[in-house]
């Protein structure tokens, strides 16, 4: 009797000892179904992978062509340059000014503006102060097929401002350009005013290409 009373008390030992640990192995097979789910999701992937380069390599060369453009032709495309104004003039332009000075009245304010000589090719140089702190710098050489009317090589037409203000004309196209931007306002034409680079420190204007 007392080994049989042992016995009962060792089987129900064993049995609290499994409903204690079924908790912690539950939670250990979970987690090994998780790590064999990961195992075959991350298996499936390098398959694809490897499906899609087995496909690609039977294509003839002529679908091959075709695919590469379709992903690198976007790319090309943004990376044509701008094309330039064939019209721009050779020439070095490196000009300094004191716009508040008597000598150059006219830019003493806002929305004021006047000529500047330039050396050849260049047709002299509209100067236009857009604020107290800002200038603008265009080119006389129309930018439209700028010799068109010229009478010699150095009696060529010019764009004009005077009372056109805020715009500029090229009488021989009848084109007619903004002051504030450079940009045709009337006309036909493809290209926009001959701009050049502006500097203002407060007391000196620099205009230079």
């Amino acid at each position: 009797m007392l080994q049989e009373t042992s016995r009962n008390k060792e089987d129900l030992n064993k049995e609290d000892y499994s409903k204690e640990k079924q908790p912690e192995l539950m939670h250990f097979n979970f987690l090994i179904n998780l790590v064999q789910r990961k195992v075959i999701l991350a298996s499936f992937s390098r398959l694809n992978a490897m499906y899609i380069m087995s496909n690609l390599i039977k294509l003839k060369s002529s679908q091959l062509l075709a695919c590469i453009l379709v992903f690198t032709l976007p790319g090309l495309l943004s990376c044509k340059k701008e094309e330039q104004n064939p019209n721009i003039p050779n020439v070095y332009i490196n000009i300094t000014i004191d716009p508040n000075s008597t000598m150059f009245q006219p830019l003493n304010t806002s929305g004021g503006w006047m000529y500047l000589t330039s050396n050849p090719p260049s047709r002299g140089i509209i100067v236009y102060r857009s604020t107290q702190d800002e200038f603008l710098a265009y080119d006389r050489i129309p930018p439209n097929d700028p010799n068109h009317c010229c009478e010699s090589s150095t009696n060529c037409t010019r764009l004009v401002v005077g009372d056109n203000f805020p715009f500029v004309k090229d009488d021989c196209l009848d084109i007619t350009y903004s002051i504030l931007d450079g940009g045709i306002f009337q006309g036909e034409g493809k290209w926009p005013m001959i701009r050049y680079n502006t500097t203002y420190n407060g007391q000196y204007l620099r205009i230079f290409n």
